[in-house]
C-alpha cells in the first residue's frame, strides 16, 4: 500500500481527487489544505506528498522545505502538480527536490501513474511541463531575490520586507536594485510586472 498526502488549498478539488485516488486499490489516501499539510505529514509519514503548487497563504509561495522535512527519517517523496505557466515554481519544486511532476491539465491517470512512479523513487515529468522547465533555467532571479520580489508584489515596504526576511534595509535595497537590473526594468512596479508576465511570481 503506497501512503499518500494529497495537498490543495481547494477543498473541492482536493476532497474529489482525494475520493478518487482513494479507488485505486494500491493507494491509501489523506488529504489536507497546505497551512495544515506540514503537521499531517510529521504525523501521518505518508510515502508520497502529492502537492499542488498553488497556494493560496502569505505571499503565494508554497511552504515546500516544511512539507517534506522529517528529522532524521527518510521524508516523504515530493510530486507536485504543476503548470507551465508558472516556472518559478516549478524552479523552487526542483530546488525541494520533488521527484515528481504532472501537469494540472492532463488526465488523472497520469497523476495516478506519478504517484505510482515516485513511489517506487523514479522520476515522473510531464513532456508537457518541457517548456515551464525550460523558462525556468533561464530565469535570472536567485530565490532570495524571488522571495523579496514576492513580498514587493504584495504591497510590502522596504522595511516589512526587511523584518520578514530577517534582512537589513540597506541589504532589501541592494535586492530590489539587482532585481531590477536583470529583468530590464525601469523601477520596482515595472519589475513585478516583468517577473508576473513571465511567470516567475
Amino acid at each position: 500500500m503506497i501512503r499518500v498526502l494529497l495537498v490543495h488549498d481547494s477543498s473541492l478539488v482536493r476532497s474529489v481527487l482525494a475520493e478518487w485516488l482513494s479507488r485505486e486499490p494500491d493507494l491509501g489516501v489523506d488529504d489536507a489544505p497546505w497551512q495544515a499539510a506540514p503537521g499531517r505529514a510529521r504525523s501521518l509519514r505518508p510515502d508520497v506528498c502529492a502537492a499542488d503548487l498553488d497556494y493560496t497563504g502569505r505571499y503565494g509561495i508554497p511552504p515546500l522545505g516544511e512539507l517534506c522535512g522529517r528529522g532524521g527519517e527518510r521524508p516523504p517523496r515530493l510530486l507536485v502538480l504543476a503548470t507551465a505557466d508558472r516556472p518559478g515554481l516549478l524552479r523552487r519544486a526542483v530546488e525541494a527536490g520533488a521527484l515528481g511532476y504532472v501537469d494540472k491539465a492532463g488526465s488523472p491517470e497520469r497523476l495516478v501513474r506519478g504517484i505510482r512512479c515516485v513511489a517506487a523513487g523514479e522520476r515522473f515529468v510531464d513532456n508537457s511541463l518541457g517548456l515551464g522547465f525550460l523558462k525556468a533555467s533561464q530565469m535570472p532571479l536567485t530565490r532570495r531575490e524571488l522571495s523579496v520580489l514576492s513580498l514587493a508584489a504584495e504591497g510590502a515596504s522596504i522595511a516589512e520586507i526587511a523584518g520578514s526576511l530577517h534582512l537589513s534595509r540597506g541589504t532589501v535595497r541592494n535586492y530590489m536594485a539587482a532585481i531590477t537590473r536583470k529583468t530590464g526594468a525601469r523601477n520596482r512596479i515595472d519589475a513585478i510586472r516583468i517577473s508576473q508576465g513571465e511567470g516567475w511570481l
